[in-house]
């Protein structure tokens, strides 16, 4: 329960995070797109950094959730972060929420519980041995680099959608790297954690994917990014719990009401990242009238 606690607080960081890093990132040049000059507008903005104030609590969060429960349960919570960040700002603007809005919640919260109940992940160590990084690292590096590749070769929303994913396989390892440096801290107390390579290689794929996420949000709307972003971070990070951490799914025919849940889940998380309320949040169209 703690673990799934902090799991849900994470997300509402991380969500309300991405709608304030999206509204700064509107009044970045076209220019610095993919340079280092973007992070350094968005620096004298106050509304990025406290977007930035809530990823740092997300990624407390995080940890906690991480050292209490499986990668394979934690990670996957995380798809809330969409449907909570718009019912939050629906109240906070006094924009009446649609029955569409209620259906996309409806799904991505359905097929969560459809998704989870089935896979039911169990077992699994809390560490990873040392050798066993490598390939992983490897395949990772790879996966990001066609990612990254792929997206600069296109534009608008495209882009978004490519450098989304790409933020998300980064979010994922973060993850990873996180549960495993919190292993070293309950084996080894602090001096461990701060000798550990997995403690500084977390501060460096989480710094790497806040990176391209801000560039996602640049390059294209909210509805291009945050279905890749949902999903991606979800499934890469049961595929490190599996392959990595030793965590077990079911298979066979669960495998059926495992992918109606993820079906459901982007279904869900299409329709809400379209929503009216969605582009009123984020800044990408003036707001809203009241929406029935």
């Amino acid at each position: 329960m703690i673990s799934v606690l902090f799991a849900v607080l994470t997300a509402l960081s991380n969500g309300a995070a991405s709608v304030l890093q999206r509204r700064a990132a509107l009044n970045v040049p076209d220019s610095e797109a993919m340079r280092l000059s973007l992070i350094a507008h968005l620096l004298r903005q106050k509304v990025w950094l406290c977007g930035i104030a809530l990823v740092i609590v997300a990624a407390v969060c995080q940890a906690v959730a991480l050292a209490t429960g499986p990668i394979a349960v934690v990670q996957p919570i995380f798809v809330i972060e969409l449907p909570a960040t718009l019912l939050l700002a629906g109240v906070v603007m006094r924009v009446r929420v649609s029955r569409t809005v209620w259906y996309g919640v409806a799904a991505v919260t359905l097929g969560l519980a459809v998704g989870m109940a089935a896979a039911a992940p169990v077992g699994g160590s809390d560490s990873v041995p040392g050798e066993d990084w490598i390939p992983a690292l490897v395949v990772t590096g790879l996966f990001e680099a066609a990612l990254i590749t792929a997206a600069l070769g296109t534009g608008g929303n495209a882009r978004a959608a490519l450098l989304g994913l790409a933020a998300a396989c980064g979010y994922a390892l973060t993850a990873a790297l996180m549960k495993d440096a919190m292993a070293q801290l309950d084996e080894g107390g602090v001096t461990a954690l701060l000798t550990a390579w997995q403690l500084y290689a977390t501060a460096a794929a989480g710094v790497g994917a806040l990176f391209l996420l801000q560039n996602a949000l640049h390059a294209g709307s909210l509805a291009a990014v945050q279905p890749m972003l949902t999903l991606g971070d979800a499934l890469i990070s049961i595929t490190y719990g599996v392959t990595l951490f030793g965590e077990v799914l079911r298979t066979g025919w669960w495998l059926l009401p495992q992918l109606a849940g993820v079906a459901l889940i982007a279904v869900g998380c299409v329709v809400l990242a379209r929503s009216p309320l969605a582009a009123a949040n984020t800044g990408d169209t003036a707001p809203a009238p009241r929406v029935e």
